[in-house]
């Protein structure tokens, strides 16, 4: 019960619906903490300068004369003890905010504090920073963040004292930035419960949304467990809608049609090589059990008779021929079904006809034969591999054509890249079903014919195994009556 479990949580965290809300959602939060950050900083600016702005409207609304009465004495009296008498003599202080500090800074850069005790002491800068900010217009615009002598920070302003042509000093106002930074926290502790009320409601919107989106990926999972080597002719819907799905969906087909090819070809390769074995055992069987009943009638006392010797030695020798030359046959199918190693050359096929002429000719007996080739023709062969091609067309047409009446052509012509080799006969022809089967290992067109003068079915096998090999093609086409043509297709040399 712990493993079920443990795998159901396993299997959770790696479901691609899992992981799809757990990253939405992962995005969603960062996105929201970085909104947070950004409306802090910039309604903490905004507060700030709103702020600031009503403390600059404040501050000029102070009378400037009350504040600059003192410094107009100050230029009248030279004596030190006189200006301590000044300044112990101006006026105290007149603010009565509490949460604000006010302070007047003059040209030499005394500092003086305008707030009540009620108030809050002013931060105080230094007094080169004074100076610099005297001889500065820029203090007329924005605020600073000070920490007084308490340790709290104050938003300060500032205003110069007299008229723009003549200054007196410096006004300094500042209020504390407690409140305000009350406000920015609780402004964000309400973003962060909104942001996890969307979260939560987010999470209960995309679970059904993602349950719905992902239907078509469950549906190829559920026809993929259908698929086996006995049913590879299930197809997923190529238009479901999600262009990535359907991407798959027909990546999916072209790999069930690609196998389904490969069984049914592998399924025909399995026939083929029953039919093969089936053959050739009883190709072999028919010369092994006449040379058997000869090998008995001679122990039975026939090896006495000189006549029934002899025929007996000649029928076995005859059948002897006869499977060895289908066991040459069989051996030499097996090497061109593997990668065959063909010793190509540049040869002249025109010469290589005419080399065996006559051959041709002696196979052919009373028959007439016609040659028609165009001479200078090369291709890139092996010479005794296209002689075997020949001789097994010429020999075939022999075979199904009248000793009379027979008339056998060869010809011999080129294109721009291929080259024609053609077999002609007058014979009998073939019909549909046998041109479909023709160069079928054991198969023969003519069973009347026995397997003494017709041979075993290989040698039309032979002959395309030999001309794929080179790289070329051949074809039969027969009319009923009329006769039959091979055609023989080879590359020219050069364009291989």
């Amino acid at each position: 019960m712990k493993a079920g479990g443990k795998s159901r949580r396993k299997y959770a965290l790696r479901s691609l619906r899992s992981q799809l809300l757990a990253r939405t959602l992962l995005i969603l939060a960062l996105l929201l903490v970085l909104i947070g950050f950004l409306q802090y900083f910039l309604m903490k600016d905004f507060l700030y300068r709103s702020r600031a702005e009503a403390m600059d409207t404040q501050l000029n609304s102070i009378p400037a004369d009350l504040l600059i009465k003192d410094s107009q004495e100050q230029r009248e009296v030279t004596a030190p003890q006189e200006q301590t008498n000044r300044r112990n003599n101006r006026p105290g202080p007149f603010l009565f905010w509490p949460d604000m500090s006010l302070a007047s800074i003059d040209t030499d850069g005394t500092f003086q504090s305008l707030s009540n005790e009620n108030g809050l002491k002013p931060p105080r800068l230094t007094t080169e920073q004074y100076h610099a900010m005297q001889q500065s217009k820029r203090m007329r615009h924005g605020y600073q963040l000070i920490t007084d002598a308490q340790g709290k920070e104050q938003l300060v302003v500032f205003r110069p004292l007299g008229p723009p042509d003549r200054s007196f000093g410096l006004l300094q106002m500042g209020v504390s930035t407690t409140s305000m930074q009350e406000q920015l926290i609780n402004q964000l502790r309400t973003f962060i419960l909104l942001s996890l009320i969307a979260l939560a409601i987010g999470l209960a919107l995309m679970l059904p949304v993602l349950r719905r989106t992902l239907v078509p990926l469950s549906r190829m999972v559920e026809a993929v467990k259908r698929i086996d080597a006995g049913n590879l002719a299930e197809r997923f819907d190529a238009e479901q809608g999600q262009y990535e799905v359907d991407r798959l969906a027909v990546s999916f087909n072209g790999m069930l049609e690609r196998l389904e090819h490969s069984f049914a070809a592998e399924r025909e390769l399995q026939m083929q090589m029953r039919r093969f074995i089936a053959d050739a055992s009883h190709e072999l069987r028919t010369p092994l059990t006449s040379i058997h009943g000869f090998l008995e009638v001679l122990l039975r006392g026939a090896a006495s008779n000189p006549k029934q010797l002899q025929s007996a030695l000649e029928s076995m020798y005859g059948e002897s021929k006869r499977m060895n030359k289908l066991v040459s046959d069989l051996l030499l199918l097996a090497k061109l079904d593997r990668t065959p190693e063909l010793k190509l050359e540049d040869i002249p096929l025109d010469a290589l006809l005419l080399e065996m002429k006559p051959q041709l000719l002696m196979l052919a007996g009373t028959r007439k034969v016609v040659f028609d080739m165009t001479a200078g023709i090369r291709v890139l062969a092996e010479g005794d591999k296209i002689k075997q091609v020949v001789l097994n067309l010429f020999h075939n047409a022999v075979q199904h054509t009248d000793m009379e009446r027979g008339v056998i052509q060869v010809n011999l012509s080129a294109g721009k890249k291929l080259v024609d080799i053609q077999i002609r006969d007058n014979g009998p022809g073939m019909s549909k079903e046998q041109l479909e089967r023709i160069f079928e290992r054991f198969y023969r067109g003519d069973e009347s014919r026995t397997r003494s003068s017709g041979g075993a079915g290989l040698g039309l096998a032979i002959t395309q195994s030999i001309v794929e090999a080179h790289g070329g093609n051949i074809t039969a086409e027969s009319t009923l009556g009329t006769g039959s043509i091979f055609k023989v297709t080879l590359p020219l040399a050069g364009t291989v």
